[in-house]
């Protein structure tokens, strides 16, 4: 079976959606970046905050996702990633709500998981890229990577210090946003790719 026949949708529309989907990463890569500097600025005030901001916006980027996904006939879409994510920030968000009441104590766990999974869809990423035979994926992969350490960092090393936890979403951002501009200035190649245009 061909790429061409395996996914079955127009070009331009496949090419949007990837567009989609790096924007969407690259804007929470920045909501990221822009809550650490929060966090170092106003560490005590932001703590309790951002959990319940955190927990409504994972649940609710969550619950769209997984309708989404059977809307959009994701099983039989080998591109269609949005039930994974879509369950993973539902758990997030529920997470954030359920553990607000303490959250100075666990507040670098739910940054660390948050991190994690922005890791893990770069990665994932990556993987496609790399069955595309799309040479950036190795960059992908490497702020993917960069990005998983952080977040291990965060969760286990971190000790609930919000200033320190605040650089190291900073960093994470920084490397998100420029990983996705990376692979924003691929899109066409990985279209071409994808459809078998490109040899």
């Amino acid at each position: 079976m061909s790429k061409v026949e395996i996914i079955k949708r127009p070009v331009e529309k496949l090419g949007g959606d990837i567009r989609k989907s790096a924007w969407s990463a690259a804007f929470e890569s920045f909501v990221i970046l822009v809550l650490g500097i929060l966090c170092i600025v106003w560490p005590d005030m932001i703590v309790k905050l951002i959990a319940y901001i955190v927990g409504t916006f994972f649940v609710v980027k969550g619950g769209i996702a997984i309708i989404n996904y059977f809307a959009e006939k994701g099983p039989s879409d080998i591109l269609n990633n949005k039930l994974l994510s879509g369950v993973v920030c539902v758990l997030i968000g529920i997470a954030a709500f359920v553990i607000g009441q303490d959250v100075a104590h666990v507040f670098s766990v739910i940054i660390g998981i948050i991190i994690i999974y922005e890791s893990l869809v770069r990665i994932n990423s990556a993987i496609k890229l790399r069955a595309a035979n799309v040479d950036s994926w190795v960059q992908i992969a490497i702020t993917g990577l960069i990005m998983m350490i952080v977040g291990v960092f965060v969760t286990f090393g971190a000790g609930g210090v919000v200033p320190l936890v605040g650089w190291m979403m900073v960093l994470t951002g920084i490397i998100g946003i420029v990983g996705d501009v990376i692979f924003m200035q691929h899109v066409n190649m990985v279209v071409d790719k994808l459809t078998g245009k490109s040899k």
